[in-house]
């Protein structure tokens, strides 16, 4: 493994200490936990980014946490760093996604009085929420990996790679901001173009050029580039000048970066933003306001663990709501505000 790799036994360990397992590390029990959390089950009927889709292909929350992690763990095999680390993050990144995707998210956001994030709900529900409220008590690195996934439009490589809390990310969390990329940006071409609103001939001419002109060469090229582009993060670097090791992190070469980011770019003009208008999306908006308004209304219709005797109705509100499929938000609304989902309802099996 690589000396820049995050290393099980040098865990800064978990808030609840426990006895190690004789056979799983660390990072491999924080997968474990993950993967048989009730959040992570729920992910299947969430929303990746087409709402309530008619056909079966589409990609959802779940499947798009399934490519991530795929993604995820090739580039820190070839790296030498802890794929076991980095397959816990991606499966938990996710997880505090509301119904919806990101339209749910901006919504809950907009009306919540302290705002919303689904990377500090997925936080939330790993550390508080989870098994009865008792939480995951997962590692401390794999709850800033998923706290620290998120990414502002444009050059998100660019970012600081310090998080909130001023620790530099590991760059396992490193891999997984790029990886989850990849996926997203790779799968929504797929999914517009399988909706009849995007031909994969519409790319910009340098993003064909430069990544491929299918889904398989993209993917390739992304992760095969970021392998190079990150090499001394392996370790095996024989540039690397002896007794100055450096600070390696995870990136794209010059070309590579400046082609995907025209792509993400492309792909919020011609897809995310104009989904965001649709009237599917407006209906989604209706409801998560129906539901955020009744159940800060009416806090006691809210079960434990997300209400309760320490717990705001406001909070409650936001966990309960934030953690519904889109199907079980669809039926709820209809029950508190008949006719709210009017748009959604004949599009999304209720039984």
């Amino acid at each position: 493994m690589s000396p820049y790799a995050s290393r099980s036994k040098s865990s800064r360990g978990r808030s609840r200490q426990e006895s190690p397992s004789p056979l799983r590390t660390e990072y491999q029990r924080d997968r474990d936990r993950i993967i048989h959390s009730k959040a992570f089950r729920r992910l299947k009927h969430k929303t990746q980014v087409f709402i309530a889709p008619a056909g079966d292909h589409y990609v959802t929350r779940l499947t798009h946490t399934v490519e991530v992690a795929q993604i995820a763990r090739t580039i820190a095999r070839a790296l030498n760093l802890n794929e076991d680390l980095t397959e816990a993050m991606a499966y938990g990144h996710d997880l505090g996604h509301t119904p919806f995707g990101h339209v749910g998210e901006d919504t809950l956001d907009q009306i919540s009085l302290n705002g919303f994030a689904h990377s500090s709900q997925s936080l939330r529900i790993v550390d508080q929420l989870e098994k009865d409220g008792q939480g995951l008590n997962l590692t401390w690195e794999v709850r800033r990996g998923i706290a620290s996934h998120s990414k502002a439009r444009g050059d998100f490589l660019a970012e600081s790679l310090i998080d909130k809390s001023g620790e530099t990310l590991t760059l396992e969390a490193q891999i997984l901001r790029l990886a989850d990329s990849v996926a997203y940006l790779n799968h929504d071409i797929a999914d517009a173009s399988r909706a009849g609103i995007l031909r994969e001939s519409d790319l910009p001419e340098e993003v064909n050029r430069v990544l491929g002109s299918s889904h398989a060469q993209r993917i390739n090229t992304l992760v095969m580039d970021a392998v190079y582009a990150s090499w001394p993060a392996s370790g095996d670097d024989i540039n690397q000048e002896p007794g100055k090791p450096g600070t390696p992190i995870i990136g794209l070469s010059p070309e590579t970066r400046q082609a995907m980011m025209l792509l993400r770019e492309f792909m919020f003009e011609r897809v995310y933003l104009p989904l965001g208008r649709s009237a599917e999306s407006e209906a989604a908006r209706d409801v998560v306001r129906a539901l955020y308004s009744h159940f800060l209304s009416n806090p006691e219709e809210v079960p434990p663990p997300y209400f309760g005797p320490d717990i705001a109705p406001e909070q409650a509100a936001v966990d309960y709501l934030s953690g519904m499929t889109d199907h079980f938000a669809i039926r709820v609304a209809e029950r508190v505000k008949p006719g709210v989902s009017r748009d959604l309802f004949d599009r999304v099996p209720l039984a």
